[in-house]
């Protein structure tokens, strides 16, 4: 069997993983520990990131045509893939928080929903919260005005009550 026949279900593997995924990120993982290394990628993992190590010429074949073309520019050294098919954020914030603890690790650059980033472009999307904590925020803020209604009336019963204020407001006057 010829190299290329073994190389060829490899490229595919990269292709079908890119075509549809929210967002890719290459980074350069030369100088991670295996120890790190292995925090890294149970991370991922538990957050549904592929991470994964390919050479960068089968990368570049599977890359061609495609919207991860303009990574083709960056594949060079050592070079990793994090791929996200449900959650466009999560490989740039992991990948950030770890390159914050490692140096050793650099974000290069991805694709986000089929647009080129470059190194600040992931650094601003890892700042992102994750999709719960935007959800959890926007109930938060309606939950709000109702909450304070709700205290305001409580504390209107507690005081004994609408007659209690009229009471209090008739002897004022």
């Amino acid at each position: 069997m010829a190299k290329v026949e073994l190389k060829q279900p490899i490229v595919e593997e990269i292709a079908n993983n890119i075509k549809d995924a929210q967002c890719v990120v290459l980074v350069n993982y030369s100088g991670l520990t295996v120890e790190q290394d292995t925090i890294l990628r149970k991370e991922l993992r538990e957050s549904g990131v592929q991470y994964k190590v390919y050479k960068n010429t089968l990368m570049n074949r599977a890359f061609a045509g495609t919207a991860c073309e303009s990574l083709c520019k960056h594949l060079e050294g050592t070079n990793a893939l994090a791929i996200s098919a449900t959650d466009a954020t999560a490989p740039a914030r992991i990948l950030a928080k770890y390159a914050k603890q490692f140096p050793a690790l650099e974000l290069i650059a991805g694709v986000v929903e089929g647009n080129y980033n470059d190194q600040a472009g992931i650094q601003a999307l890892s700042q992102i919260p994750s999709r719960e904590e935007l959800l959890g925020k926007l109930l938060g803020s309606i939950q709000s005005p109702i909450t304070n209604l709700a205290r305001v009336l409580n504390q209107v019963a507690e005081a004994g009550g609408a007659e209690a204020a009229i009471a209090a407001k008739s002897a004022e006057a």
